[in-house]
């Protein structure tokens, strides 16, 4: 069993394809269940950002595993699988952790260091959890990731080179010092956006949510941080509209929300920021006076030309440090997979050691039945000590060499040589023993 990665992102597929592919929350349950009842897939999880879909799967066998995964994603953006495949990139078994370490780390977001992609990577995991399609494999996978995702932020400051494709879409906004903002979300990304206007210094802040109770959860929280906020239903949608100077639209639906008619009639300019993917601002919305959009492709091509207008050194040392750690820790992530791989092979030695000593013990108590307890209890002791003592440097050699490289088979060697049942590690190898046989 081995990590599958299969995404498309802001780096390798066009807007419009990221919208078609989407993932809204509400399908997110049956995509997995559709993976995970794929020939080839044991577990499953799935991550849709604004700005990225990807499955981490494991699999019984790369090709076969990779079809799978394709052919659920081409499904889910209404496509054949052949016309996706340019969009999509792979990654496997040392490479998929790699690149996974990497996401979490910000390193491969649109606003590289941004920290919002490590509470997504939660998030999807939990979600995962809860549908049922993750096992011991991605479970130790992803409590990694986080641990790497927070150890890149701490200790290279990677988050202060920007805060986030929020922070990026209202930079593109005039000065909002004391504006009115409406917000259309109230989920992360809407938390997140209030939290930008509050330190850009806005006025007043309207919260839309099809949850009202959302709504206003968020709007008191700004309220307890000194901003005049209030939360309205949906329903008002258009009176909100009509008094903001700029809206975030970030609801994470399936079709937009925000609709031509909502924004009709207009006695003032109005920037919006469209979030959402798929969507949330109709398109023709664009096609009014006064109306200007800033979307996440806007937010890409910002980065674009900051990226290369840079070339910042302070950017480049962080970044490059980020790297080597995530490089690292991939690095020991997969020696302790090697070493645990052969780790039910060694207690399945050790065990058959045992039963063969019993048994001599055996039958030397049938050889020599007038033999002292005493005796006979040290000569047990013995007996398991020389055992023990023959064991104990092949059994540490061969975890350091399976933890070393993956060129040589080191649990099938000692299956061959010890003439142990291929079974048998399966069989032994409980959480208990495997502790028992680590320490």
């Amino acid at each position: 069993m081995s990590i599958l990665a299969v995404g498309l992102s802001h780096r390798s597929a066009e807007m419009t394809t990221l919208e078609r592919a989407a993932v809204p929350a509400g399908e997110l349950p049956k995509l997995l269940h559709q993976l995970q009842q794929a020939p080839h897939i044991s577990e499953a999880m799935a991550i849709s950002t604004c700005n990225r879909i990807e499955v981490y799967a494991v699999v019984e066998t790369f090709h076969g595993g990779l079809n799978d995964v394709s052919e659920i994603l081409a499904a889910q953006a209404g496509m054949e699988s052949g016309d996706l495949n340019d969009s999509l990139y792979v990654h496997y078994a040392g490479a998929a952790v790699e690149h996974m370490f990497s996401v979490a780390s910000g390193l491969d977001s649109m606003v590289v260091g941004e920290t919002q992609i490590l509470g997504q990577v939660r998030t999807s995991y939990a979600d995962a959890r809860e549908a049922g399609t993750v096992g011991r494999t991605l479970h130790e996978l992803v409590q990694t990731t986080l641990r790497v995702g927070k150890r890149v932020h701490t200790e290279t400051g990677l988050d202060r080179l920007g805060a986030s494709v929020v922070s990026q879409a209202l930079a593109e906004v005039p000065d909002i010092t004391g504006k009115h903002a409406l917000i259309v979300g109230a989920g992360s990304m809407g938390a997140l956006t209030a939290s930008q206007l509050r330190k850009a210094g806005i006025g007043e802040i309207t919260v839309v949510n099809r949850t009202a109770s959302n709504a206003h959860r968020l709007a008191e929280s700004l309220v307890a941080q000194g901003v005049s906020a209030r939360a309205v239903p949906m329903d008002e949608l258009s009176t909100a509209l009509s008094a903001a100077d700029v809206a975030i639209a970030c609801t994470g639906a399936h079709a937009p929300v925000l609709l031509r008619e909502h924004v009709l009639p207009r006695t003032k300019p109005l920037v919006i920021c469209d979030l959402g993917l798929p969507h949330d601002v109709d398109k023709s919305v664009t096609e009014l006076d006064g109306i200007a959009l800033v979307d996440l492709e806007t937010v890409r091509r910002r980065m674009d030309e900051v990226a290369a207008g840079t070339g910042g050194t302070s950017s480049a040392k962080q970044t490059a440090k980020a790297n080597g750690i995530v490089l690292d820790e991939v690095r020991e992530y997969l020696a302790g997979q090697r070493s645990a791989e052969v780790t039910p092979t060694v207690t399945a030695l050790r065990r058959r050691a045992a039963e063969v000593v019993d048994a001599e013990l055996l039958r030397l108590d049938h050889r020599l039945p007038e033999l002292d307890g005493s005796v006979r209890e040290e000569v047990g002791r013995t007996v398991r000590r020389v055992v023990d003592k023959l064991l104990h440097a092949p059994t540490v050699r061969v975890k350091q060499l399976a933890a070393e490289t993956d060129d040589t088979d080191y649990a099938n060697a000692l299956r061959e040589l010890f003439c142990l049942d291929p079974q048998a590690p399966a069989v032994v190898a409980s959480p208990s023993a495997t502790a028992k046989e680590e320490k």
